[in-house]
């Protein structure tokens, strides 16, 4: 009888043993989800410190961290962010915003946020920004970012100016992607930069070209010194920039707006006034005037002026392009060749 029990218990051990260590496992994988919902939580709480030092206040309402037990989902009821960064304080806040990690991938995390953006900005100026959909992502290694995405739906954007007529722009989808630059040298600091717009109207550049369609628009451009913004987007920052000798490379430029095409190149920096200079070598198709100049007088004219014709094929040039003299930002002034488009002038950014 003996016998016959010590076998029985033996078998019996092995009938309970695959459910004792899955329910060990559970356990083990308990405590290890809270440790990790532990550190996120002291991860964020230690970021948003980090930003109230820099001038940038965050307030995530009624925040919760739940997911268990695969995820890791940072939840808020609305987001404002208050920023003291440049002069008069920045105000926005959002709607309900999400951002969730997978346990299994520490280094992505995806966000989703309801809008609208709404922000009161410095001298009284108002700006709402819409959309039906909102999805970024950021890839990270050891908390430094190597890959942003954003991908919005519907994106609508109003800016109002004491003063002045409310600017308004829309479009059907807007991307936009950064990554470290894995080619240049590492002490250019570079930052490929990807934004591409489908169905985009802007009445001001509406009537700058003398095109109503919808257009379609692709930049890629490279940004060079740009761990001057780890401090974020500010006054501050931005010297930093221009005092390191920051510049934007804009690599492809394409434009499309029913008939109208553009294509360009060029570079931009900061200059001592605060003020975007450069200079765009653009070409273009299907476009009458540029700020009521027509162009076919202007391409002519200049042609004459330069001592050839500007609408020879250059190299580099699409066929069926008109290359355009150089588009000059000088001292908050736009110059188209030598001469200077009626324009307002480019305002100081800080």
């Amino acid at each position: 009888m003996t016998e016959r029990a010590s076998a029985r218990r033996h078998g019996r051990f092995w009938l309970y043993a695959p459910f004792v260590a899955l329910g060990l496992a559970a356990i083990a994988w308990t405590g290890f989800w809270f440790t990790v919902r532990s550190r996120v939580i002291e991860a964020v709480d230690a970021a948003l410190a980090r930003e109230a030092g820099l001038g940038r206040s965050w307030v995530c309402a009624d925040r919760s961290v739940t997911g268990f037990p695969f995820r890791v989902e940072l939840r808020c009821a609305s987001l404002a962010l208050t920023s003291a960064r440049w002069g008069d304080a920045a105000r926005a806040r959002t709607g309900p915003a999400l951002a969730v990690g997978q346990i299994y991938t520490p280094g992505l995390v995806i966000a989703q946020i309801a809008g609208p953006l709404q922000a009161d900005l410095p001298d009284g100026r108002r700006l709402e920004l819409g959309w039906s959909g909102f999805e970024a992502s950021l890839t990270h290694k050891s908390g430094d970012p190597e890959r942003v995405a954003i991908v919005m739906t519907a994106p609508n954007a109003t800016l109002v100016t004491p003063g002045q007529a409310s600017e308004t722009w829309r479009a059907t989808a807007l991307e936009a992607h950064l990554r470290r630059n894995p080619t240049r040298p590492a002490p250019d600091q570079a930052v490929d930069l990807a934004i591409s717009l489908k169905g985009s109207v802007l009445p001001a550049l509406d009537a700058l070209l003398g095109v109503a369609e919808p257009g379609d628009v692709d930049v890629q451009a490279t940004v060079t010194q740009t761990d001057a913004f780890r401090v974020g987007l500010n006054p501050d920052a931005l010297e930093a920039w221009r005092g390191a000798g920051g510049q934007i490379d804009l690599t492809r430029l394409v434009s499309v707006k029913g008939q109208a095409r553009v294509e360009a190149t060029g570079q931009f920096l900061l200059d001592q006034t605060h003020r975007v200079a450069g200079q765009v070598q653009a070409s273009l198709a299907g476009i009458r005037q540029i700020a009521g100049i027509p162009v076919g007088g202007l391409a002519s004219g200049l042609g004459a002026l330069l001592g050839g014709r500007l609408g020879a094929q250059l190299p580099g040039v699409a066929p069926g392009l008109t290359p355009l003299p150089p588009i000059v930002l000088r001292e908050g002034r736009v110059y188209l060749g030598p001469i200077r488009l009626p324009l307002q002038p480019l305002p100081p950014l800080y």
